[in-house]
């Protein structure tokens, strides 16, 4: 087995950025009416299935647990268009992140239906989410942390 570079030693700083992201993320969506944490949990761990990260899939699964998420409703995430047990708001933030992890273009109707149902700042906090999110599945499918070795705090 290969080890690749540990790019948490390596570039530091740019690590703590993405991690001050993360804090100001959290703070954001923590007594959210709109996008919750638990959303948000459920939103980094769909990016991750689409993106195939099997470290972040991991992770987001235990840290969605932590957050009381039900396994059923984990289970249910990668068919949650057919799936009767999220809510509306949910729907939304998955099909923002499926569209916007596509690479999709965001025409101005999409973004106008989009910003009804969250509103401006959930609609900007969520989309800086789902690039976190993106970003981190490209650093840890290139660098491969041990899947299995992330343990929610």
């Amino acid at each position: 087995m290969t080890i690749r570079a540990n790019y948490f030693a390596l570039a530091s700083n740019a690590m703590q950025i993405l991690m001050d992201q993360e804090s100001y993320l959290r703070e954001q969506f923590n007594g959210s009416d709109t996008v919750t944490i638990k959303t948000w949990e459920l939103v980094k761990l769909r990016v991750s299935q689409i993106n195939q990260c099997a470290f972040c899939i991991d992770m987001h699964n235990k840290d969605a647990l932590n957050q009381g998420e039900s396994q059923e409703r984990i289970i249910g995430l990668s068919a949650w268009r057919d799936m009767p047990m999220y809510s509306e708001i949910e729907r939304v933030a998955f099909n923002w992140a499926e569209h916007l992890t596509a690479g999709k273009a965001v025409d101005d109707d999409t973004y106008i239906k989009m910003e009804e149902a969250l509103g401006q700042q959930a609609l900007v906090d969520l989309t800086i989410a789902i690039n976190s999110i993106n970003s981190w599945n490209r650093i840890a499918k290139t660098f491969k942390p041990e899947v299995g070795s992330y343990k929610p705090q």
